[in-house]
């Protein structure tokens, strides 16, 4: 008996052993935290969802979609790739810019509002012209309200464009500048190089090269013009005039005087080198240079090149620099006069 009470005796302390360790067991983690938040009367937060979008034929399980919270926010950081077996259900459409224009064979032009028609071939008789360019096809090219093709350009000289395209016409003489610059507009390198070689490009040629040799030629050129306007608007007079040194070489000497030099230089010092230098009381100086065009050259030049401006000049010898420089030494550079009319 005392076995089975001691025995009931233990029987019953197993269970309220056993109640006890149940009543007392730590609660699991989850169950926890929700009894926190509702002793502090707080709101539970939401759970994180991510929404995972697949392409057709491919298929995930659900315990894949819903995993860890530090795994969810690093996919949703990540940006999403394309997948491969992602198909485009509608094409891509190609730029209206990407569609090449066509013309006919006989094309219409209408140039600063001269009309012309000439066969496509010919305008794109060579591949590196800005005509080429434009009817290849590539470059959209307005018309006007009867259709023909529109080029904003002055059609006076277009003529003989076209005539060299077709058949190597070249232009008449008088006409060889204008046309120069229209072919430099279209970029006709053969065209170009054609009326290089003919007059009055050629003798432009050489007459620039020696020009070359004076780098103070375009500015002392200015000078003049801008002296004279100024003299004429000051006297309220129709002309202006303007004293010019012209010098080919730097002695300051004769020409009856040069014979006793064996050469066109001095051979002088420093020192005795500045003795010589001075300038002449003049509006504008021009010269020394080196070339077999004398100073009757240069007088052209400048008469012609102000002709080209508009600007009338006439000009005349009017004596020497006869300023005393050393010893027997005086200047002897040659002064002109230069009348500018201006109407």
């Amino acid at each position: 008996m005392q076995q089975n009470g001691s025995s009931g005796s233990n029987g019953s302390d197993g269970c309220s052993r056993e109640r006890q360790s149940l009543s007392f067991s730590p609660l699991p983690a989850a169950t926890t935290r929700v009894r926190r938040f509702i002793q502090e009367r707080r709101t539970l937060p939401l759970p994180r969802v991510m929404v995972v979008f697949s392409a057709a034929g491919d298929t995930e399980k659900p315990s894949d979609a819903m995993s860890s919270s530090d795994s969810a926010e690093d996919d949703f950081r990540k940006p999403a790739s394309p997948s491969p077996n992602l198909t485009l259900s509608k094409p891509l459409r190609s730029p209206l810019n990407a569609q090449e224009q066509e013309f006919p064979e006989v094309i219409s032009l209408n140039v600063g509002g001269t009309y012309f028609t000439t066969r496509l071939s010919t305008l794109r008789r060579y591949e590196d012209t800005m005509l080429a360019a434009m009817f290849s096809g590539r470059h959209y090219i307005p018309q006007d309200a009867e259709g023909r093709y529109f080029i904003d350009r002055d059609g006076t000289y277009f003529g003989d464009i076209l005539n060299f395209l077709r058949e190597g016409e070249l232009p008449h003489r008088d006409r060889v500048r204008a046309v120069h610059r229209e072919a430099q507009y279209y970029s006709i390198g053969p065209l170009l190089d054609s009326l290089e070689d003919i007059q009055p490009l050629t003798g432009e040629k050489v007459r620039q090269a020696f020009l070359d040799l004076l780098p103070y030629y375009k500015d002392n050129l200015e000078r003049i013009v801008e002296i004279a306007k100024l003299r004429a608007m000051q006297k309220k007079a129709r002309f202006a005039k303007l004293k010019i040194c012209v010098y080919k070489e730097e002695m300051p000497i004769t020409p009856y005087e040069r014979p006793l030099f064996n050469s066109l230089r001095f051979e002088r010092s420093d020192s005795e080198a500045k003795l010589f230098e001075h300038h002449c009381e003049v509006d504008v100086s021009f010269g020394p240079w080196e070339a077999v065009a004398d100073v009757y050259d240069l007088l052209h030049c400048i008469v012609s090149d102000l002709a080209e401006r508009g600007i009338t000049a006439e000009q005349q010898c009017i004596g020497v620099c006869d300023k005393h420089l050393i010893n027997h030494y005086y200047c002897k550079r040659p002064i002109y006069e230069f009348k500018i009319t201006w109407w």
